[in-house]
């Protein structure tokens, strides 16, 4: 992929889900994390690395850019040196908010603690 090429993903057809598309945009092992992270507050790059430290480098950037390239997160370089870049979400990351705090609760209910029968 180029460094400048967009990702572009289309759900235009009746047979696709709306839960698929969600979970094409926001699902996977470390897009949750991320969002989940940065619904708390801004982050450089180092920060995330160092939030998630069992992510490669090169995962974590790409899963930024997809990110990114989705609406969910806003990146915003500073012209400085040296570079420095901060990721937070956008309105549209903080939509999600509901959803992932949710998520949040039902994984704390019934995976992380055992259900009381």
């Amino acid at each position: 992929m180029l460094p400048n090429e967009k990702f572009e993903k289309k759900y235009n057809q009746e047979a696709d889900c709306p839960i698929g598309a969600t979970v094409d945009v926001i699902g996977g092992k470390w897009k949750p994390i991320i969002i989940w992270i940065l619904m708390h507050e801004s982050k450089r790059f180092g920060e995330l690395h160092k939030s998630i430290p069992s992510i490669a480098l090169k995962v974590l950037s790409r899963q930024l850019k997809e990110l990114e390239a989705d609406g969910i997160i806003i990146r915003k370089a500073y012209p400085e040196v040296p570079p420095r870049v901060e990721y937070s979400l956008s309105a549209k990351g903080e939509s999600l908010r509901d959803i992932m705090t949710q998520m949040a609760a039902w994984s704390k209910n019934n995976i992380m603690e055992v259900p009381q029968a």
